[in-house]
């Protein structure tokens, strides 16, 4: 099947690139934001990488009602507005409820469905109307195969901008796996596929009243998927994990990203014909 081909901002998604999605797991403060989005463009522009910017002004889905969740909307979004007017990237963001599609389109260059919420028909339909690109996360609790009810919900009301995200599914108790298989199952269904690397890491409630994860395994899962042909590569990145206030334990330190962007950057031009990669030889030979 014919996949769909569009671009956000300065990031392309379905044509052959690799696109990398990347940030704190949440807003902490202005000042963050901004030199966390600084730091993770200067990495994927070294790389060659197209770049969208990831941070959450709500966490909706914590394992405690203790745990921080965010600065909330009206914050979050006049963050993510800096940033875009700042640095010149776009930004997905998570949306949780029909009634912050229409404020969080104004801002945000792609809506983010979680896992949690992948078949909400309301908020995909929602999502779908409102001209902005929509990114789903497949649920912990879908096989791939049941993801082509969300393609068809979205295209049902027109929307030819959406992506799919693989993060992992259940695997007993406090534990996530990822099905290779997913991938080259997902991509029959025509829309641009991304791969949660860090999400696919955690330890849900593994922790007791905290998710837990896995961070020293990135590099390896992060390899395997790009090798399986994905578009784009989501994961979170923080400059000091240990501190952070939301999922610490399976984000990637920022000191970690530029090497792995490199190494990704590699792969995937062995397994498409990228045309990062045509474009880069086209620069050496001027």
């Amino acid at each position: 099947m014919e996949r769909d081909t569009f671009t956000v901002g300065n990031a392309t998604f379905g044509d052959g690139r690799l696109t990398i999605i990347a940030g704190p797991c949440v807003i902490e403060s202005t000042e963050h934001a901004l030199m966390m989005a600084r730091e993770c463009a200067k990495r994927a522009k070294d790389a060659g990488l197209d770049f969208v910017y990831k941070s959450s002004f709500d966490k909706a889905n914590r394992s405690s009602v203790k745990s921080f969740r965010g600065r909330g909307m009206q914050e979050g979004l006049d963050v993510l507005r800096r940033v875009k007017e700042e640095l010149g990237v776009a930004v997905v963001t998570d949306i949780h409820d029909v009634s912050q599609v229409e404020p969080v389109s104004e801002v945000a260059d792609i809506l983010q469905i979680p896992a949690f919420l992948s078949r909400q028909t309301d908020l995909i339909l929602e999502a779908a109307r409102s001209g902005r690109a929509v990114n789903v996360k497949k649920g912990q609790f879908l096989a791939p195969q049941d993801a082509q009810n969300i393609v068809e919900k979205a295209r049902s009301v027109g929307c030819r901008r959406l992506m799919l995200t693989e993060r992992g599914v259940s695997f007993g108790y406090n534990n996530l796996v990822v099905d290779m298989r997913s991938f080259p199952i997902m991509r029959e269904f025509g829309v641009p596929l991304v791969f949660d690397v860090t999400h696919s890491l955690q330890l849900p409630g593994g922790m007791g009243h905290a998710t837990g994860g896995l961070s020293e395994y990135i590099e390896p899962l992060a390899r395997a998927g790009v090798a399986c042909g994905v578009d784009a590569a989501f994961m979170e990145v923080h400059d000091r994990p240990d501190v952070a206030p939301s999922d610490g334990p399976n984000m990637l330190p920022l000191e970690r990203m530029g090497a792995l962007l490199l190494m990704l950057r590699d792969i995937h031009e062995l397994v498409n014909d990228s045309p990062q990669r045509t474009q880069r030889n086209t620069e050496g030979e001027e």
